[in-house]
């Protein structure tokens, strides 16, 4: 009697285990813009993949855009997100000098868009979108973030999105933006294409994650710095920023995937 009631327990708990398991799912290539005005490089370039959770419901969604300097990188869902019960949409945006700025920018805009008003389709709630990114992936996610009129422009309050989280990102007017325009990349400049010209009390939460600042490039730590000591200043309570001791540009997007999920558990 008692074996038999062991084994039933066992039994229902293997049963009960399967039903809670998350399955995930992976859509690849999905056009953001649409239209009859989409050039050749535009069709190329403006798709996404979604990967999410297919039982769990109103799940957050990471939007994810790559690194590469504006002139390169792909999309790809980053392995430290998987199997961790929250959807990432991975963007491909145009590369400079193919384009100049801001269509990189513009967008890194209509793929957020485009994720406000088709997550609910996948179980996924609107309003815990948040978007991140990896050095010029980090800068997209916060001049969309911080400069309201592109999103505005595809029918989005900026102010919708849930955090902010840029891995390392460019805070003063990017580089490539700087060598568009015969500027040298040790020439600090700050203007409408910097996400420090749009600090502003009333942005959504900013986390700032950053590498060592002795390993960062080119002062990038100290950019994000600015940036926080400039947040508080505008009045805005919910801008916080890490250092990753230890870790270089390019390494410290791993230690930053753990503390985005931490954060998002928050």
């Amino acid at each position: 009697m008692i074996r038999t009631l062991l084994l039933t327990i066992v039994f229902v708990g293997f049963i009960t285990s399967i039903i809670a398991q998350t399955n995930y799912k992976t859509e690849n290539n999905i056009s953001y813009r649409s239209g009859e005005n989409l050039d050749e490089y535009m069709k190329e370039r403006c798709k996404l993949d979604i990967y999410f959770p297919e039982n769990v419901d109103s799940f957050t969604t990471v939007v994810w855009f790559h690194g590469g300097g504006l002139t390169g990188g792909e999309k790809h869902i980053p392995e430290r997100l998987k199997n961790k019960k929250v959807a990432i949409v991975a963007v491909n945006y145009r590369l400079s000098p193919k384009v100049k700025s801001p269509a990189y920018i513009d967008d890194a805009a209509a793929a957020v868009a485009w994720t406000f008003k088709n997550i609910s389709k996948y179980g996924g709630d609107p309003k815990k979108i948040v978007v991140s990114g990896h050095s010029a992936g980090g800068y997209l996610a916060c001049m969309i973030g911080l400069d309201k009129h592109y999103l505005s422009a595809y029918g989005i309050d900026a102010n919708s999105i849930q955090k902010l989280m840029p891995f390392s990102g460019q805070m003063i007017t990017h580089f490539n933006i700087r060598k568009e325009r015969g500027i040298p990349e040790k020439q600090p400049l700050v203007d409408e294409f910097a996400p420090q010209f749009h600090v502003r009390a009333d942005a959504p939460p900013l986390y700032l994650i950053t590498g060592d600042r002795e390993l960062e490039m080119l002062g990038r730590y100290e950019e994000n710095a600015y940036m926080w000591r400039m947040m508080q200043i505008s009045g805005h309570k919910q801008t916080t920023l890490y250092e990753l001791d230890g870790f270089d540009h390019g390494g410290m997007a791993e230690p930053a995937f753990d503390l985005l999920l931490k954060i998002l558990k928050k």
